[in-house]
């Protein structure tokens, strides 16, 4: 067990949840991942607590104080809860609407678009290669464990992606898109896909070709929308209109 408690590296087959909310998520959506709950000795009772007092039980998940622990694997000094859990695989839904990120770079937008997209209906994220560590313990922070509520999948290509679910329908979002976001009407026979660049660059220009590119119409006072904006401004429109076939949040 003592494998399990190291500062997080990326070639690990384990992660980490920080704090209480984000492990409540992992022990409700995810038990059969988890290996273990630290805690630390300045844990207040409260409801979650007790409530993971109760899921740990339930499923014979060891619960270990240790403070020494906690301050290695979390730099925040106020994480009182880790939850341990072995990393898995997971495919999309081909009947779901998907949200394709195309070379991800930051850990907090990944985590605030999973948290945005969920309460919109989508629970299907797609991430082209290069991108970031969807398992690192900060983009887990940031979606405050709505990590734990979703299916996900990388691409080395986007084209990989496009093989493997031929019936969506593709919304590139880019500043030169061809129709505007208030204009669009998707069909809503069909499953969609909503694709977005990185922070810096944005989609290159051979996304003009491919699907109906979507532009949100702004202001000129500022010249882009940040990503996790972007992303939920469209997954609230389309979710407005009622294209995803299913609004409820439980995916397992």
């Amino acid at each position: 067990m003592e494998l399990l408690f190291k500062p997080y590296k990326k070639e690990f087959d384990y992660s980490y949840s920080l704090g209480a909310y984000p492990t409540i998520e992992l022990l409700q959506g995810r038990p059969e991942t988890a290996l273990a709950v630290l805690t630390s000795s300045d844990l207040r009772a409260s409801p979650e607590i007790s409530e993971i007092d109760q899921i740990c039980s339930s499923h014979r998940i060891g619960i270990l104080a240790n403070d020494r622990l906690i301050s290695r694997i979390s730099a925040k000094e106020n994480c009182y809860v880790i939850g341990v859990f072995k990393k898995y695989s997971l495919s999309l839904d081909p009947g779901r609407p998907h949200v394709v990120l195309v070379n991800p770079s930051n850990m907090g937008n990944l985590g605030t678009i999973i948290r945005t997209v969920l309460g919109f209906g989508i629970r299907d994220l797609a991430i082209i290669r290069p991108g970031l560590d969807i398992f690192d313990p900060k983009v887990i922070r940031a979606s405050m464990g709505a990590f734990f509520r979703i299916n996900f999948q990388y691409f080395d290509l986007f084209s990989d992606y496009r093989m493997g679910y031929p019936e969506h329908d593709l919304y590139p979002f880019m500043l030169q898109g061809k129709v505007s976001l208030n204009d669009l009407r998707p069909q809503a026979s069909r499953p969609c896909s909503l694709i977005f660049g990185n922070e810096a660059t944005g989609l290159d220009g051979t996304f003009l070709k491919i699907g109906t590119p979507v532009v949100i119409r702004h202001s000129d006072q500022i010249d882009s929308l940040n990503l996790p904006v972007a992303v939920g401004i469209a997954a609230y429109d389309f979710y407005s209109k009622n294209q995803f076939y299913s609004k409820e949040t439980d995916v397992r």
